[in-house]
């Protein structure tokens, strides 16, 4: 890789805390801040409220991190500006004949002299291991074994930020334990994304009483059961590990130690998440039974509130009312929203929305494990009590617009049809990619996805340069944008507008598109015409006449 790509990858593993490690490892931001006399949550938390002199200085902070990094990289960076091999015999030379590493003398240069280098000396140990990982050739090597019929290293996968020993590519790739899952690191994480939830929406009033929640198979193995965790978190329940690290126990936390109510959350699982975590799936359930048999005030236990409503709604037992873990029939995957969107026209949102909580409505229950028994009706129930609609983005890899599958799985205008008030429910996306975890508002994401891809002339340019297949990925990124519209509203009526202006108004890129791949000219052109149909864009008669021409 070249010395830039290998930076922006060592930043990125530098921002984390890795406590697990022997002897634990504090992350760069962390250091720097406590060098100062402040904490990085501190200092994140009025980031993100828009304290002016500490966005200057998380702005501060991220520059210095970069400079440090880029002083360890440049150690084992050759004359063409790539790493093809690790260095320590260079920085232990300058530690020794300088007084001082040069990733401390770049801190100081930026500002911040009393960093200690004691430590830096963990972390910095730490990353020059992960540097030797990123640059390591591995995936020719393991393809010719493979070939030979030789033994493969085996290793895990995962996202390579969090778990750098994923790293190199072309091992014999594994995932996890799941029965070890959620980790203590990923429940610390959790408690952070699910604070800054309710902090902000205590702010609007009240704190929600339902929350419907999305559970992800491969994003719960990259971050070892975050999102799992955040569900527990929100009940106010804890996982309790064995001795061996198992994690097949939960506890009640106290409402003196709690805080505030115990949030009803509704939970629609992936049909992966449901094959690789059923053990994950039944602790789910008890622990939100276990909540809901709480003798407490209903003021502070909204699942046990939501359970007795549903018990009397339907004839049934509480136990059996507090049923909140759906997902699809065994064998059954997707919602297929998404494959109707993506593949079809003139969409019906009724009909997509129904096709949702009959494909969704399966239930699980700790009380008869494995089986998944039909229970749309009961679904349904939980589901018009939902306040706000809550996804994780755990990759920076993949985001809500690179595929169809978030808002396939994604209930927004699902539980505004099945609310008695006919009321939209807030909908929010948390940010796990860094060590400041934020919490948006949907519509937030896809404007931002929108900025960064959609709309960027470098991903549009790079992917006409593409050819076919580059326009071909353009025209489904509309398409995917336009799936948010569909399933929550989401979609601002700006970037139906520029999007416009970029591929269709200017004549050098339609076409560019047109002589590329007319097909995927022609199946955004439809889009566009069918988001206007729906309601979901408002533009001027000359755009639509130019699009119908």
């Amino acid at each position: 890789p070249t010395a830039e790509e290998s930076i922006a990858t060592l930043v990125n593993i530098a921002q984390l805390d890795r406590p697990e490690e022997v002897p634990k490892i504090k992350g760069l931001p962390r250091i720097i801040a406590e060098s100062i006399g402040r904490t990085s949550e501190e200092i994140y938390r009025n980031s993100d409220r828009g304290v002016l002199a500490d966005v200057t200085k998380l702005q501060e902070i991220t520059l210095a991190c970069r400079a440090a990094v880029r002083a360890m990289v440049d150690m084992s960076t050759n004359s063409e500006g790539r790493v093809d091999d690790v260095n320590p015999f260079m920085r232990d030379m300058f530690s020794l004949f300088s007084g001082g590493s040069p990733w401390k003398k770049a801190i100081d240069e930026a500002g911040f002299p009393n960093v200690s280098e004691d430590d830096m000396k963990p972390l910095f140990n730490y990353l020059q291991g992960a540097l030797g990982l990123i640059v390591k050739n591995n995936e020719l090597p393991g393809l010719i074994k493979a070939l030979d019929g030789e033994f493969i290293e085996p290793g895990p996968g995962g996202d390579p930020i969090r778990n750098p020993d994923v790293l190199p590519t072309g091992k014999n790739m594994h995932a996890l334990d799941p029965n070890s899952i959620p980790t203590k690191a990923a429940a610390d994480v959790a408690l952070i994304v699910v604070d800054r939830l309710l902090e902000g929406l205590n702010k609007q009033g009240e704190y929600p009483e339902s929350i419907a929640f999305t559970l992800w198979g491969t994003d719960n193995i990259k971050t070892y059961g975050e999102s799992l965790a955040q569900v527990l978190a929100l009940v106010g329940v804890r996982p309790v590990p064995d001795s061996l690290g198992r994690v097949n126990k939960v506890e009640l936390i106290p409402l003196e130690k709690l805080g505030r109510p115990r949030i009803d959350v509704v939970c629609t699982c992936s049909g992966v998440f449901r094959d690789l975590f059923i053990n994950q799936m039944n602790l789910l359930d008890r622990g939100i039974k276990l909540a809901a048999e709480a003798d407490e005030p209903l003021e502070m236990n909204f699942v046990r509130k939501h359970a007795m409503e549903q018990a009397a709604e339907l004839n049934i037992s509480l136990r059996e009312a507090a049923t909140r873990v759906f997902s699809n029939a065994a064998g059954s995957y997707s919602a297929n929203v998404g494959l109707a969107i993506e593949n079809g026209t003139n969409i019906d949102e009724k009909a997509l929305q129904e096709q949702f909580t009959t494909r969704k409505g399966f239930a699980l229950s700790s009380d008869n494990p494995g089986k998944m028994s039909e229970a749309s009706a009961l679904f349904k129930s939980a589901l018009s009590r939902v306040d706000v609609t809550f996804q994780n983005l755990d990759s920076s890899e993949i985001s809500l617009t690179d595929v169809s599958h978030y808002f396939d799985s994604d209930p927004t205008k699902v539980v505004k049809s099945l609310r008695k008030d006919g009321k939209m429910p807030k909908a929010f996306i948390a940010d796990t990619t860094t060590a400041n975890a934020q919490v948006r508002t949907l519509s937030g994401q896809v404007r931002l996805d929108s900025r960064t891809k959609l709309l960027n002339p470098k991903f549009y340019e790079a992917a006409l340069k593409g050819g076919y297949e580059g326009v071909r990925e353009i025209t489904k990124r509309m398409r995917f944008t336009f799936g948010w519209s569909t399933t929550a509203g989401a979609v601002d009526n700006f970037v139906y507008e520029d999007a416009n202006s970029t591929y269709i108004a200017d004549k050098d890129i339609r076409d560019r598109m047109m002589d590329k791949n007319p097909d995927a000219l022609r199946d955004m052109i439809q889009t566009f015409l069918e988001a206007n149909s729906k309601g979901y864009w408002e533009t001027s008669d000359e755009n639509l006449q130019r699009l119908k021409d």
